[in-house]
C-alpha cells in the first residue's frame, strides 16, 4: 500500500454520482424523494437507485476500495467510472475532465490509453497464448507486432509468469490466469487500473498470494487504483482509503484504521466487529514520545539524573547525528560514573528491538516478545521517533 508524502491533486474525483434504473430516472432526484430510501422510491416510481449521491476521490498512485455486500451499487460504481453504464447525474472526473462530457470518440481513446480493468473473470482469449493475450490491449491501440510483444514480455515477467508465455489459459491454473489479465492490464500502462473483484474466483490459498502480489507490484508500480470487493479482510489488506457501501451510498470512508476503530453506524460496526485490531493499527498510532533521551555527548551522570528523576531505569542513547544508538540501563550509568566517565562516546550499550511507524500491532508482539526493552520506532534516516511499551500493545489490541 501507498503511503502519502505530500499533498496532491486527486486523480480521480467522483462528485454526486447518481444512477437510477427505470422510466424517467431523473424523478428521483427531486427533493421530494430525497429522504427516502430506495424501497420506497421503487415502490413509488418504479425505479431502482443504483447509485445515490456518491462523492469520493483517489489520490495518485492510491488503492481506493470500494466494498459491500451485493446490491450496494459498487459494481455499478466501477462501470460508472468508464461509462460502461451512463450516469444519471453527476461528474466523473479524471485529472480533472469529466469523462460524462466525452464525445465517443474520446470515450475510446481513453479507454484505451488511460484506464486498465481486471475482471473477476479475467476474460482472456481462449485461442490466444498468453504473450498475445497480455498484448492484445496494445494490438488494440495499434502498436506493432514489435512493439508490443516486447511490453507484453515486460508485464508477463512482472506478474512473475516468465516461462509462460507460450502456454494457452486453458492450460493454467485460475491464479495464473488472473495473473495473466493483471498483466494485460499492466502492459498498456494506463494511469489507472479499475480491478473488480478480481480475485474473488480463487480458493483462498491463491487468493492470498494474489493479494500479496498486488501489494509488491504497488511498491514497485505507484499505480492509481480503485479495487471492488465484498470481502471486508481483502479490502483492510490492500486499500489505502476504503469506501463502504450500502444501498447505493457510501456510509463510510476512510482509512482501514479508521474504519475498524471508528465505525460510523450499526452497519458497519456488525461489518467490522470480527475484524482483529492487530491487523489495521500502525506502531505510530500506539506508540509514545520516550519520557526521556540521553545523548553520547552528555555524561553518565546526567544520564542517571535524568533516569531517576522520570522514574524510569533505561534510556534511549543518540548518537551526534540524532540517529538511535541503543538503550543504556540505570546500572551501567552508576557503573560509568563510579569510574568517572565524561561522556557516553564509545561506551558500550544495548540493542532495542527497532521497527518502522507503519508495522502494524500484529507483527510487533514477536517483536516485544524478544527484548525486556521498549520497541524504538525508528524513522527511514534511523531516528527515534517514539517507544512502544507492552501495555501499550495491549491496549492497541483492546476493543477499545
Amino acid at each position: 500500500m501507498t503511503t502519502a508524502t505530500e499533498h496532491q491533486e486527486p486523480h480521480i474525483q467522483v462528485n454526486s454520482l447518481w444512477k437510477v434504473f427505470g422510466d424517467r430516472p431523473e424523478r428521483a432526484l427531486e427533493p421530494e424523494y430525497a429522504s427516502k430510501s430506495r424501497a420506497e422510491i421503487q415502490d413509488e416510481l418504479g425505479a431502482v437507485v443504483g447509485l445515490r449521491d456518491v462523492s469520493f476521490s483517489v489520490d495518485p498512485g492510491q488503492i481506493f476500495v470500494v466494498m459491500g455486500l451485493s446490491g450496494s451499487g459498487k459494481s455499478t460504481l466501477v462501470r460508472c467510472l468508464i461509462r460502461l453504464i451512463e450516469a444519471t447525474s453527476g461528474q466523473v472526473c479524471f485529472n480533472g475532465e469529466d469523462i460524462n462530457d466525452y464525445t465517443p470518440e474520446q470515450l475510446m481513446q481513453f479507454r484505451r490509453s488511460k484506464i486498465s480493468m481486471v475482471f473477476q473473470h479475467y476474460a482472456l482469449l481462449p485461442h490466444r497464448r498468453v504473450l498475445d493475450n497480455v498484448a492484445y490491449g496494445l494490438e488494440i491501440r495499434g502498436l506493432d507486432r514489435d512493439a508490443r510483444l516486447t511490453a507484453a514480455a515486460k508485464a508477463v515477467e512482472t506478474v512473475g509468469l516468465k516461462g509462460w508465455e507460450d502456454y494457452y489459459p486453458s492450460e493454467m491454473s485460475g491464479g495464473m490466469q488472473q495473473r495473466i489479465g493483471l498483466a494485460r492490464a499492466l502492459a498498456v500502462d494506463s494511469e489507472v487500473l479499475l480491478m473488480d473483484e478480481p480475485f474473488s474466483g480463487l480458493d483462498p490459498l491463491i487468493r492470498r498470494e494474489m493479494q500479496d502480489e498486488l501489494i509488491s507490484l504497488q511498491t514497485e508500480l505507484q499505480k492509481t487504483m480503485v479495487f471492488i470487493t465484498h470481502d471486508l479482510n481483502e479490502a483492510l489488506k490492500v486499500g489505502d482509503r476504503i469506501a463502504i457501501m450500502r444501498d447505493g451510498e457510501i456510509v463510510q470512508e476512510g482509512s482501514p484504521e479508521e474504519i475498524v476503530t471508528l465505525p460510523s453506524d450499526d452497519y458497519v460496526t456488525e461489518f467490522v466487529k470480527d475484524v482483529s485490531r492487530g491487523k489495521v493499527i500502525q506502531a505510530k498510532a500506539i506508540m509514545k514520545q520516550p519520557e526521556v533521551e540521553v545523548y553520547e555527548w552528555q555524561s553518565p551522570r546526567v544520564a542517571l539524573h535524568a533516569m531517576r528523576d522520570h522514574g524510569v531505569d533505561e534510556v534511549f542513547l543518540i548518537n551526534r547525528d540524532f540517529t538511535l544508538r541503543g538503550i543504556l540501563t540505570e546500572d551501567q550509568a552508576v557503573a560509568l560514573v563510579s569510574e568517572n566517565k565524561r561522556s557516553l562516546v564509545g561506551v558500550p550499550s544495548a540493542q532495542p528491538m527497532t521497527t518502522h511507524p507503519d508495522t502494524y500491532i500484529e507483527e510487533l508482539i514477536p517483536i516485544a516478545a524478544q527484548s525486556e526493552h521498549p520497541i524504538a520506532v525508528v524513522g527511514d534516516n534511523g531516528s527515534l521517533l517514539g517507544e512502544i511499551r507492552r501495555g501499550a500493545l495491549l491496549t492497541g489490541m483492546a476493543d477499545n
